[in-house]
C-alpha cells in the first residue's frame, strides 16, 4: 500500500505541476522549429543534408504521461550550397602573417625561411632590389610577411624608426605586373597610453624588469623624482610606483617609448605624484613635471650627480683612505663602476675642467649665486673650461684618478668657497610654481591623468590576484 500510494502521488505531481511546464517547453520548441527549421537543419543535421538531398527538423517533446498531444513538425528543405554551408574560402585567398626582428647575421633566403616564406620568385626580386635589400638585411627591423596557403609571398612590410623622432619608415613589397614591386614611405607613429605598475624588492631596475616596463621609462621614472628621493639611499624595499607612458606604434607594434605623462611614487610610505604638463613660454617652460597643486618638481639641483649609485662616505669625519689620519671629509664619495656617466647637478659655467693634485681629473662648475660644485677623480672630462652646461648635463665619468683607492666620485657643494653638505643642501633646493594662467588647463589633465593612475593600479592589483 505504502508503495502504490507514492507511486501516485508522484503520478499527481507529475501531472500538477511537471506536466504544464514540459508542454510550455515543448510549444516553445516547436514554434521554434516551425520559424527555424532550416537553421536547426544547418547546426544539427548538415552533414545530413549534404548526404540526402533533402531533410526533415523533427521535434518530438512530451513523454507518454503528459496529457496535452505530442506535436511533429516536418518541413521539407533544399541542400544548400557547400560554399554557403560551410564559407571557407578557396587556398589561394588562405592569408598566413608572420613576423620578425632583423639580426645582424641574417640572410635573405635565412630571413624568408624564418618568415615561413618558400617563393623563388619573391626571393629573386629581393635580392636585385636595392631598397629592399637594404631595408631587410639591417639589424632591428620589423618584418611581416603575408604568404598563402602554399607559403608563396603576397606581401612583405619592413618598418624602421626615422630620423624624425615621431615618425617612421615603411616599405612594402607587393605584386605587380606578374612581377614585384617596393614602394616606401614615412608615416607618422600613432601615440598610445599604456599602463604599468612595480614593487621595490631590491633595485629600481630590478623591479622594472620583474613588471616588463621598458628601460627608458624606468630612467625616465628615476629622472622625474630624482629631486624628490636619492635612488642611492632612499629607497625601500615594499616601496611601489605606477606608470602612465606614451608608446609609439607603427603599424600597430610598439616602435618605441615616448614619454612619461604621469607616475605615482610610494616611498617609504609617503605618496608621491608627478604630472606632465606643457605651458609654453620659451623652451625652458615648454614642458614640466608638476605635482597635483602645481609646483614645479624640477628644481634646481639634482638630488645626486650619478643617476644610480650608493654613497660610500659621506660628509663627515672619516680616516682617510691614503694618509691614514682622521680628517674632515668635506664631500660626498659615490661608489660606481668605472665609465659611469657623471652629470652636472645644476646649469652653470664650467670655471675649471683639467688634472688637479689628489683629485685627479676635475671639473668645476660655478651656477652663480656663489655656488658652485666639484665632481674629482673622474676617469674622462667630457666638457672644457667656460662652456656653459644644463642641469643633468654629462660632464665626465666615474674613474679612479688622483688620490683614490677605487673607482667613485668624489663630489663637493661650495657656497661662497666653503664646503657644504651636499645631501643638505640640495635637498633644500627650491622648486618652481605653475604660471597661474596655466592652472585651469592643468587642473583638468591632472584630474585625467590621476583617473588613469588609478585604472592602472586598479589593474596591476586585479592581475596579482
Amino acid at each position: 500500500m505504502c508503495i502504490t500510494a507514492l507511486k501516485n502521488k508522484l503520478s499527481d505531481l507529475y501531472r500538477t505541476e511537471l506536466a504544464p511546464a514540459l508542454a510550455g517547453l515543448a510549444y516553445a520548441l516547436v514554434d521554434v522549429a516551425r520559424h527555424n527549421a532550416r537553421q536547426l537543419l544547418l547546426g544539427g543535421a548538415t552533414m545530413v543534408a549534404l548526404a540526402t538531398g533533402a531533410a526533415f527538423a523533427v521535434v518530438t517533446i512530451a513523454p507518454s504521461e503528459v496529457l496535452l498531444p505530442a506535436h511533429m513538425v516536418t518541413e521539407s528543405v533544399a541542400p544548400l550550397a557547400l560554399s554557403l554551408v560551410s564559407p571557407v574560402a578557396d587556398a589561394d585567398a588562405f592569408v598566413l602573417y608572420r613576423t620578425t626582428t632583423t639580426k645582424p647575421t641574417d640572410t635573405v633566403d635565412g630571413l624568408l625561411t624564418r618568415l615561413g616564406v618558400s617563393d623563388s620568385s619573391a626571393a629573386q626580386f629581393i635580392r636585385q632590389d636595392e631598397a629592399t635589400l637594404r631595408a631587410l638585411l639591417a639589424p632591428y627591423h620589423r618584418v611581416k610577411a603575408h604568404t598563402n596557403a602554399q607559403r608563396q609571398l603576397t606581401q612583405l612590410n619592413v618598418v624602421w624608426p626615422s630620423e624624425k623622432g615621431d615618425f617612421f619608415h615603411r616599405l612594402r613589397v607587393l605584386p605587380h605586373n606578374q612581377g614585384w614591386q617596393s614602394v616606401i614611405t614615412t608615416e607618422p607613429l600613432v601615440a598610445v597610453n599604456r599602463f604599468a605598475s612595480a614593487q621595490i624588492r631590491s633595485s629600481l631596475f630590478a623591479a622594472i624588469d620583474d613588471a616588463g616596463i621598458p628601460d627608458a621609462v624606468g630612467i625616465q621614472v628615476a629622472e622625474i623624482f630624482s629631486g624628490q628621493i636619492d635612488f642611492h639611499r632612499d629607497l625601500r624595499k615594499g616601496d611601489q610606483f605606477t606608470v602612465v607612458y606614451q608608446a609609439l606604434l607603427a603599424d600597430g607594434e610598439i616602435m618605441r617609448t615616448g614619454k612619461v605623462l604621469a607616475s605615482d611614487f610610494v616611498n617609504n610610505g609617503q605618496t608621491l605624484r608627478a604630472l606632465w604638463f606643457e605651458q609654453g613660454g620659451g623652451p625652458d617652460m615648454a614642458g614640466a613635471y608638476f605635482t597635483p597643486d602645481g609646483k614645479s618638481l624640477k628644481k634646481e639641483f639634482l638630488a645626486s650627480p650619478l643617476a644610480f649609485s650608493r654613497i660610500t662616505s659621506g660628509f663627515a669625519m672619516r680616516l682617510h683612505p691614503i694618509a691614514k689620519v682622521w680628517k674632515a671629509h668635506l664631500g660626498v664619495d659615490y661608489g660606481a663602476p668605472t665609465g659611469t656617466p657623471v652629470r652636472t647637478i645644476g646649469a652653470g659655467r664650467v670655471s675649471f675642467a683639467g688634472v688637479q693634485n689628489g683629485f685627479g681629473n676635475v671639473v668645476h662648475i660655478d651656477h652663480g649665486k656663489n655656488q658652485s660644485t666639484v665632481y674629482a677623480h673622474l676617469s674622462k672630462i667630457a666638457v672644457r673650461q667656460g662652456q656653459a652646461v644644463q642641469q643633468g648635463q654629462t660632464v665626465g665619468a666615474v674613474g679612479a684618478t688622483g688620490w683614490a683607492t677605487g673607482p667613485h666620485l668624489h663630489f663637493e657643494f661650495r657656497v661662497a668657497g666653503q664646503h657644504m653638505d651636499p645631501v643638505t643642501v640640495i635637498r633644500k633646493s627650491q622648486s618652481l610654481p605653475l604660471a597661474a594662467v596655466h592652472k585651469p588647463l592643468f587642473e583638468a589633465q591632472a584630474k585625467d591623468l590621476g583617473l588613469q593612475l588609478q585604472m592602472a593600479a586598479t589593474m596591476t592589483v586585479a592581475s596579482a590576484q
